[in-house]
């Protein structure tokens, strides 16, 4: 081939001055990469042939490298800017003229794209909103198991508020019985873990009496991991009786000026009606509220993983933020801080409640809370609900499965669940999720510029209206808090991927837990950082684009007022674009020239009916495709009764 092509292009015909010793491999590899064929390279003149190798000299080192990842980074951006221009006008929520019949504020993170995007195909009167879920209110966190306060806020901020879990009225003997044989549970395991490995003579025992059942539980671990696990957990319910509690949010005891050695516990009302307003300023929830309004925090749960807080909510420092929902909820429920927000211009209605949930971004579960409180009159709404939410989150296992080479292929969304179930309980699964592998992309706007696009996952969403703050005021604040997270998750793949040896972790498979505090290979060698192999090897390397729903004029004011964003967009480790809010214009900041307009190639994509017809099939990363909305079928009714009139 090489010596085909060197023949039959001008460098071998009509240039002197080449040798295909030296010349004719870099020029084969060239026109690999820029895609010709054998037809196009004896069409090819020499002046192409001459620039080519001028380039190729400029093309060295890092500059190679960087010039590469240019290439590779514009050519998805103009696939995702294409389907935002095609997508304009398509999707639901704009001005929220409709009241939804239930809004779910997830977190903004990539992963939730696609349970959001099934859930809205199912009921498209359902509106889905995205925000950092730590949902405005990071502090300390007290369950009614948990022997010790957990962090619940971003890595970068230390909380000087504690929130604790209590018993109802009424149930203090119940909780009594269930903390008893809880603790006698976990005795009897330390006593088991202390005998066998400082008592010689009962270590012998114990391990040769046990040795049949454990040979028994490893086998049942390996051949059957999800109804081990299922087993497991409904054996543990049945002995200690869970017992329903509720957050105990309102402070009793104000301190003047808390600090983490002098935590306050709970908000007093102040505080409440403050964490609130913002959270739904913030998101642009400040009318129409659906119902039923549910904020759903994250986390992630899987066996024999060493990494395991890589795959929860980095909102919460890597921890579980179902707690924080739910102490939202708690506070917006209460009629005196609804009076006090009706006082700012959040007018809510008595006939709304909000409900705080937990998604498992791994098995796919959703926990619920306190829904025992739920009035009467919305219970059957609630019910509805949970089947939707249920029914997408078996549909978003079924998209999961085609990425995982383990997974069966072609499943129902039954057997989809199932499987993604049992990877969270395989002690040798060492991939029970993907985690945020394929990101590339966020969005920071109203939900209908995305809302009917296939993302593939790959696309963190942030709720924000840009009609109720002008001056961008909000955005500010957005940016500043998001965009480092966005940044910091981005790049963490990045670097992994590029070279997983120096920066990533290596195989999962040979890693040791040293200390409790790292990981290291085997049992020798230095701690090692970064992603392990297995959560970044379908990952397209590429740094984030964040495409904002604002002026040009308005971002240009924030960045220049914000070093912060400056080192981080000013540098390009990050990529910023302005999406004009009335119209399809796009326009991007270069660094060094400032705000440049998009003119990109605009093409028409594929319509679906649903997420499964366009993915179902295919392992790869797949183009973007829409999905047909409700209005598109009024659209084409009413240019038919036209044509036939």
């Amino acid at each position: 081939n090489m010596i085909w092509t060197w023949q039959h292009s001008p460098v071998g015909t009509k240039l002197s001055g080449y040798r295909v010793s030296k010349h004719a491999w870099p020029l084969f590899r060239q026109f690999q990469h820029l895609g010709l064929t054998a037809k196009d390279v004896t069409q090819i003149t020499s002046d192409q042939i001459e620039e080519i190798f001028a380039l190729s000299k400029k093309m060295k080192g890092d500059k190679n490298s960087y010039i590469w990842l240019q290439a590779y980074e514009h050519h998805y951006h103009e696939i995702y800017f294409n389907a935002l221009v095609e997508n304009e006008g398509r999707g639901r929520w704009k001005q929220r003229n409709d009241i939804p019949d239930a809004q779910l504020v997830f977190c903004m993170d990539d992963r939730e794209e696609g349970i959001r995007r099934h859930l809205e195909e199912l009921n498209p009167n359902i509106e889905t909103l995205g925000a950092a879920a730590h949902f405005g209110v990071p502090m300390n966190w007290l369950g009614m198991d948990d022997e010790k306060v957990i962090p619940l806020t971003p890595v970068v901020f230390v909380p000087t508020h504690e929130f604790k879990e209590v018993v109802h009225k009424g149930q203090e003997s119940a909780l009594a019985k269930h903390q008893q044989k809880r603790h006698s549970r976990l005795q009897l395991k330390s006593l088991i873990n202390q005998e066998t490995r400082r008592n010689l003579i009962s270590s012998a025992v114990l391990i040769a009496l046990s040795a049949p059942a454990a040979l028994l539980t490893l086998a049942a671990k390996l051949f059957a991991p999800r109804q081990t696990g299922e087993l497991a957990e409904s054996l543990r319910e049945r002995f200690e009786s869970s017992i329903d509690g509720e957050v105990a949010i309102n402070c009793q005891h104000p301190v003047e000026n808390p600090t983490p050695d002098n935590q306050q516990l709970g908000y007093t009302d102040d505080e409440q009606v403050d964490k609130v307003e913002t959270l739904l300023r913030n998101i642009g929830l400040t009318n129409g509220f659906a119902p039923l309004v549910v904020i759903v925090g994250h986390g992630s749960s899987s066996q024999n993983n060493p990494h395991l807080s890589a795959y929860n909510c980095g909102a919460c420092s890597g921890r579980h933020s179902g707690p924080n929902a739910r102490i939202v909820a708690a506070i917006v429920n209460r009629p005196e801080i609804r009076q006090r927000l009706k006082e700012r211009g959040l007018d809510i209605s008595s006939d709304t409640w909000f409900l705080g949930s937990q998604h498992n971004t791994c098995d796919e579960k959703m926990i619920w809370y306190d829904t025992d409180v739920i009035p009467a009159h919305l219970q059957k709404a609630f019910d509805k609900l949970r089947d939707e939410v249920y029914e997408a989150s078996q549909w978003s296992a079924h998209e999961r499965c085609r990425r995982l080479a383990s997974a069966p292929k072609n499943p129902s969304k039954e057997q989809a669940l199932n499987h993604m179930i049992g990877r969270s309980h395989d002690i040798s699964q060492a991939r029970p999720e993907l985690g945020h592998a394929t990101n590339a992309i966020c969005y920071i706007g109203r939900r209908s510029a995305t809302q009917g696009a296939f993302f593939d996952r790959r696309i963190f969403l942030i709720s924000y209206d840009p009609t109720t703050d002008p001056e961008g005021e909000i955005l500010e604040k957005l940016l500043l808090a998001n965009g480092p997270v966005g940044a910091g998750i981005s790049l963490e793949y990045y670097f992994s991927t590029v070279d997983n040896e120096r920066y990533g972790s290596g195989s999962k498979i040979t890693h040791n837990v040293n200390g409790l505090f790292g990981v290291m290979d085997g049992s020798s060698g230095d701690l090692r950082t970064g992603l392990p192999r297995q959560m970044i090897e379908i990952h397209e390397a590429m740094r984030l684009q964040i495409v904002v729903e604002h002026s040009v004029e308005i971002l240009t004011k924030i960045y220049t007022r914000q070093p912060d964003l400056q080192e981080l967009i000013g540098n390009g480790w990050i990529l910023l674009t302005a999406k004009d809010p009335d119209s399809k214009q796009l326009t991007q900041f270069k660094p060094d020239i400032g705000f440049v307009p998009w003119e990109g190639k605009q093409e028409t994509l594929d319509k679906v009916k649903k997420s499964p017809e366009w993915y179902s099939g295919h392992s790869d990363a797949l183009d973007l495709s829409l999905i047909k909305q409700p209005e598109d079928e009024t659209v084409r009714g009413r240019q038919a009764q036209g044509a036939n009139g």
